[in-house]
Parts: structure tokens; C-alpha cells; sequence
């Protein structure tokens, strides 16, 4: 068996975020978002939530990425009007939520909720788009093998490991 090494740092607190992947790839997983303002849109999600556009063909399709494999599609469209009840989720280290609070707050007052420590051990920052899609940003923290959840996931066979 080969071993696969994610683009996702390890959890930390001081976690760097891993170069953007500007190459082109086989995409395993993309979002299409529709939007009636292929360029607003595109400035939201460029400045706003940190990706850079691999390439554009006006009027028809933007092509985002932050990291490998967090790919989205803007295309010309009318977006839902209600709130998405699906979101698409985004890795991230700790230091880049607030980053992505305030820049996202800049360009759209209102459009953030959090951040959340969730159960799941990650904090998270939800950005409601011009396009309305529902975006998380979700950083991993790291597990203190000592505490409750460490021994919960022992439990069920998971055993976290010592820094």
C-alpha cells in the first residue's frame, strides 16, 4: 500500500497553511456556484475567503482554488434565494479564521457567523457568499492525548498520538 500524504497541515495552533496548488489536476471534488455577477463574485471569494483564479472565460466560468483539491466553479446563473441548507466546508489553520472573518466582514457586513468551537474538535467560521452559498471554514485543533475526547476515540479503536 502506498501512503498518501494529505495537502492538510496537522492540527496545531501554529499550523502553516500549505502553498496554493496552481497546476491543473483531475479535480476528485469541485463546487459550482451560481451567480448572476460572475465578477463580484469572483472578488468575494478572491479577497474575501483567499482563493486565486486559476483562470476565467468571461461570461461562462471562474475557476477558484485555495488549496489542492478545494476547488470551486462560478458560473452565470440565479442563485437560490433561500439559505442553503448544504454547506461546503474548507480547511484552514487556526490563524487564518479571523483573517477570513475580517476580510469577508470588509467586503459584506453581516455575512459571517462565528467563530464556533465544534464538537468535532475544529473551530469554524460560516461565510454566507453575494451568491448566497454557505462556505465553512473549518481548522482542525489539535487533541491533548490526555484529555476526554483522546480516550473517547481510544475507545473506538482511534488512538491519538503523543507531540
Amino acid at each position: 500500500m502506498t501512503e498518501y500524504r494529505s495537502p492538510v497541515p496537522t492540527p496545531a495552533l501554529d499550523a502553516e497553511p500549505p502553498e496554493i496548488y496552481r497546476e491543473f489536476y483531475g479535480m476528485p471534488m469541485f463546487t459550482i456556484s451560481h451567480t448572476t455577477d460572475l465578477e463580484a463574485s469572483r472578488d468575494f471569494w478572491v479577497e474575501g475567503l483567499g482563493f486565486i483564479d486559476i483562470f476565467t472565460i468571461p461570461g461562462q466560468v471562474t475557476h477558484l482554488r485555495r488549496w489542492a483539491f478545494q476547488d470551486v466553479l462560478l458560473v452565470p446563473g440565479t442563485p437560490s434565494r433561500e439559505t442553503p441548507g448544504v454547506s461546503v466546508n474548507f480547511s484552514c489553520v487556526p490563524r487564518q479564521i479571523e483573517e477570513v472573518r475580517q476580510r469577508c466582514e470588509a467586503l459584506v457586513p453581516g455575512c459571517t457567523d462565528g467563530p464556533r468551537e465544534m464538537p468535532w474538535n475544529s473551530i469554524e467560521l460560516t461565510v454566507l457568499t453575494p451568491e448566497n452559498t454557505r462556505v465553512v471554514m473549518t481548522a482542525a485543533r489539535p487533541i491533548d492525548p490526555d484529555s476526554r475526547l483522546a480516550r473517547e476515540l481510544h475507545e473506538v479503536g482511534i488512538t491519538v498520538p503523543r507531540p
